[in-house]
């Protein structure tokens, strides 16, 4: 087959989050753009992460408002599930979503989009099965896909990930989950609050990197429903066949469900891209980039989102297609770590961070970090909801500069984004207690820790020495 030869100002690979945004910044900007996907344009936060799992959780919050109503003076009643109109509705999510990512879109925009798989042939070539592309500039924006742990049997066994669970045929009555990162809390109890029972596998610390007594609530709340943990153990057998599961714990035990969800991480995909040949250096984090996002091998190439082997965030991936067309097409030089990346698990309630947790904080300034918490339950709109499970708390250094937060309960990924606002923009912490929240919301959590730092020292002996002597004056 004759190849088709194209040339690009920039070529890249992959419509992920990461990709497209590049895409579309430096096509409507007048360049010249090759735009390679293999699989679904969209890649897999549209099509198998973000958009599905919150379409799952909110169905899943839906049916357990039915079995709380009480609390609110309606009668509860258990909810009746309909699979197949469950995932009709998460399709319809995705559908809704799709025209944007669309090559249509992309071609109206001035791309020229290749449906086939990328792989470098030089270090400023890339070739498919029908084109093959020379470019001054090309983004890896790959992405990663669901890692599967070398477990013995588990290859011959039937089991979900993030890209097949939401369009399994049957529901799974009786769930297996192996691992308790965002994704495995997610859909455990999205699951659990749909009518499966369900059982986590996790041989580490639940929601690890997360604060340690905010990660707990949540998994309080999961268990509170119902979902059974396996803390501290791992996998060391997976067999049986569909609609019979069987994982064998290395201490001998064994966990039984009709489906088995593997979600233990992620892994890159520079698989099939041969780096190699475009002097591209990469290790099993992704691609070897400075700063900048730049390949530290081949100054041709940039590495986004999840490939670039730092956080594998959609939001970072916008991020980084946001600091790529700043550093490259406006030459106005943006570190890709310039701003504190917040992170969320979706679950109820919601866990959010930014910045240090206490523990990491601690560890590098010691004493002289200050610790400000808030409760949920202090907070009027959380008591009018019946939803006052949660906190949120600050880590402040020297200067009262903001070194990270973490805020747990419902509302948590809206609020935290005060936080990281003040910190992208090297804001004190004084800047948050200057806010007027309307009343009565949960922003004004955001505020109320804040204030509650500078409340030992408002109402300190000697400021009151200092308010008398001022009333004093006329």
């Amino acid at each position: 087959m004759t190849k088709r030869d194209l040339t690009a100002d920039i070529a890249v690979i992959g419509a992920g989050s990461g990709g497209l945004s590049v895409a579309a910044g430096a096509a409507q900007l007048g360049l010249k753009v090759v735009l390679f996907e293999r699989g679904e344009m969209g890649g897999d936060c549209l099509n198998y992460g973000c958009v599905p799992s919150k379409a799952l959780l909110a169905a899943g919050g839906r049916a357990q408002a039915f079995r709380t109503a009480s609390k609110f003076g309606v009668a509860s009643a258990e909810p009746v599930i309909d699979w197949a109109a469950v995932k009709a509705h998460i399709a319809g999510v995705i559908e809704t979503i799709a025209p944007i990512d669309s090559q249509e879109r992309f071609e109206g925009l001035g791309c020229t989009v290749v449906r086939e798989h990328a792989r470098f042939t030089a270090p400023r070539v890339l070739e498919s099965d029908s084109v093959r592309v020379r470019a001054r500039r090309i983004v890896i924006a790959a992405g990663a896909r669901a890692a599967v742990p070398p477990i013995p049997g588990l290859a011959e066994t039937p089991f979900f990930t993030n890209e097949t669970i939401f369009t399994a045929p049957e529901f799974p009555k009786r769930l297996v989950i192996l691992g308790a990162g965002a994704i495995g809390i997610e859909m455990a109890q999205a699951f659990r609050r749909l009518g499966a029972e369900v059982e986590v596998i996790e041989a580490a610390a639940p929601l690890a990197g997360f604060d340690r007594e905010a990660a707990d609530l949540v998994v309080a709340a999961l268990k509170g429903e119902g979902v059974a943990f396996r803390i501290g153990a791992k996998a060391a057998r997976v067999s049986g066949s569909p609609g019979a599961i069987v994982v064998t714990l290395e201490s001998g035990d064994t966990v039984t469900g009709s489906h088995l969800l593997v979600a233990v991480g992620r892994t890159v995909n520079t698989d099939g891209l041969d780096p190699e040949k475009g002097n591209v250096a990469y290790d099993r984090k992704g691609v070897s980039i400075d700063a900048f996002l730049r390949s530290t091998s081949n100054p041709r190439v940039w590495a986004v989102g999840d490939i670039a082997g730092r956080e594998q965030l959609t939001h970072v991936a916008g991020w980084h297609a946001s600091a790529f067309v700043r550093s490259v097409l406006f030459k106005a030089a943006t570190r890709a770590d310039a701003p504190p990346i917040p992170a969320c698990v979706y679950a109820a309630p919601e866990l959010a961070r930014i910045g240090m947790t206490e523990e990491a904080a601690r560890a590098a300034h010691g004493d002289k970090v200050k610790i400000t918490t808030s409760h949920f339950h202090e907070n009027d709109r959380a008591q009018a909801e019946r939803d006052t499970a949660g906190f949120a708390r600050y880590m402040i250094g020297p200067g009262a500069k903001i070194l990270g937060a973490t805020i747990v309960g419902t509302g948590a990924g809206d609020l935290i984004q005060i936080v990281a606002l003040a910190m992208a923009n090297g804001l004190k912490l004084r800047a948050l207690t200057n806010v007027v929240a309307p009343y009565p919301t949960r922003g004004e959590i955001a505020k109320r820790t804040a204030s509650a730092f500078y409340t030992p020292i408002l109402f300190s002996a000697g400021t009151r020495r200092l308010v008398g002597l001022l009333n004093l004056l006329p």
